[in-house]
């Protein structure tokens, strides 16, 4: 019975796939005086106008503005004259295959995440994406992604400054970590432990970077951005801190993109990142942690519908000389996405991704386990969008393998369907 009115929804959905016109649009969309298809095919993932915007500080505007300017004409206030804030709900229906012992299945979140956004133009040149997020599990509201930029241009060339709290969230791509597929998922089902214990597992809302990047020609994208440790709850590291940045962490971040004639576009990119971390305190043996990816980022026009296929293959070397001496395990993951894209209106994708590497004692992370980092799955998904600011979505994932697996659990028992409702406003 169950399996049948999931069927139904998802008919239901796609019997509903045409393009209607916006009715409310966030921050972003008021600021521009532009419907969220300007930036967006589906959001959260940006079309070659939204790149741009981002890119530029996020300070294109199309509405009234307080100017003023010295005597000599120089500016020096440019506000909008309505406040860049936005909200945003998810609330979610989660099954699992095989519910955790001790749990109940079949749980509905509401809210699933409550977002509040500062996000819009500071002023001349500078701009922001400032998210505060009240998780339902937490029972309250926490600092969420936050990249602040400044930009501005000469010729072709674009250059930048970000001050950001998470690794990647400044990225104008949708194939690293933080925008990177799944766009959303369960906040309640079991999932893989291997990724939480990586480098960029651990640093988001931990910690704080500062970094310069450049658009060349509009072609060449480079940066390097350094990164120190923030913990929310802390005025500094102390004693009773984890996972703390020992010095700096550099991040490294290039990439090629080209419009291949009118319909294709193609990215190319590659990342590394270094850290040193303390798993406690603030002195003694460090764990070191050293990332390289590369990833890809191709689009096909079709009239009103867009073709979007991303991957990454990123491996990461550790050697936990404090939480696990002469363990110096290696994770490789390699992560495929495609997505069809009707219109403004509704997306099917379909994804496949997998992890493997050196079993062991990973536990020296808060988000540690023991046991083996191999996983793998797909992950099917189907939105539709009554209006361009509210996506309904069933999502279902499939494991092939299950990192950290209890003895009287197999992969499959883990596979998860996610009913969803995503609003912005």
């Amino acid at each position: 019975m169950f399996k049948k009115n999931a069927l139904l929804f998802l008919m239901l959905m796609m019997s509903f796939s045409v393009v209607n016109e916006a009715r409310a649009v966030p921050s972003f969309a008021r600021q521009t005086n532009m419907p969220c298809s300007s930036c967006h095919t589906v959001y959260p993932e940006l079309n070659a106008f939204g790149r741009q915007f981002k890119l530029n500080g996020y300070t294109l505007t199309g509405i009234q503005q307080i100017d003023a300017r010295t005597s000599s004409n120089q500016r020096n206030l440019k506000i909008n004259t309505t406040p860049p804030f936005s909200v945003m709900l998810q609330t979610g229906y989660t099954h699992v295959s095989k519910k955790v012992p001790d749990t109940q299945n079949d749980d509905i979140a509401f809210p699933q995440e409550l977002s509040l956004f500062y996000a819009g133009e500071i002023s001349d040149k500078l701009g922001s994406f400032i998210q505060l997020t009240y998780e339902q599990a937490e029972d309250k509201f926490g600092w969420d992604n936050t990249d602040i930029r400044y930009a501005t241009t000469s010729g072709d060339n674009t250059f930048g400054i970000t001050l950001n709290n998470s690794p990647s969230v400044q990225d104008i791509w949708n194939t690293l970590p933080t925008w990177g597929y799944p766009y959303t998922g369960s906040g309640s089902a079991p999932g893989p432990t291997a990724t939480a214990a990586t480098l960029f597992g651990m640093l988001p809302q931990d910690s704080v970077g500062l970094g310069g990047y450049a658009m060349w020609n509009g072609s060449i994208y480079t940066e390097v951005t350094l990164y120190r440790s923030a913990h929310l709850g802390s005025d500094l590291p102390d004693i009773n801190s984890e996972n703390t940045i020992n010095g700096v962490a550099p991040y490294v971040r290039v990439a090629w993109q080209q419009n291949l004639g009118t319909n294709d576009y193609l990215m190319i990119g590659a990342y590394g990142m270094k850290g040193s971390l303390i798993p406690s305190g603030v002195a003694g043996p460090t764990d070191q942690y050293t990332d390289a990816a590369i990833d890809a980022q191709y689009e096909h026009s079709m009239d009103d519908n867009v073709l979007s296929v991303h991957l990454i293959a990123q491996q990461e070397k550790q050697t936990l000389d404090a939480s696990s001496p002469g363990f110096d395990p290696k994770l490789n993951s390699v992560k495929i996405d495609g997505t069809y894209h009707w219109a403004n209106s509704a997306e099917a994708t379909l994804a496949y991704w997998t992890t493997t590497g050196d079993s062991g004692d990973y536990s020296g992370a808060p988000f540690g386990y023991i046991g083996s980092p191999d996983n793998s799955g797909y992950i099917a998904q189907y939105s539709y969008l009554p209006w361009q600011n509210t996506k309904l979505t069933a999502q279902y994932i499939a494991y092939n393998k299950f990192d950290g697996l209890d003895p009287g659990r197999s992969a499959s028992d883990n596979d998860t369907l996610l009913l969803q409702a995503w609003l912005m406003w």
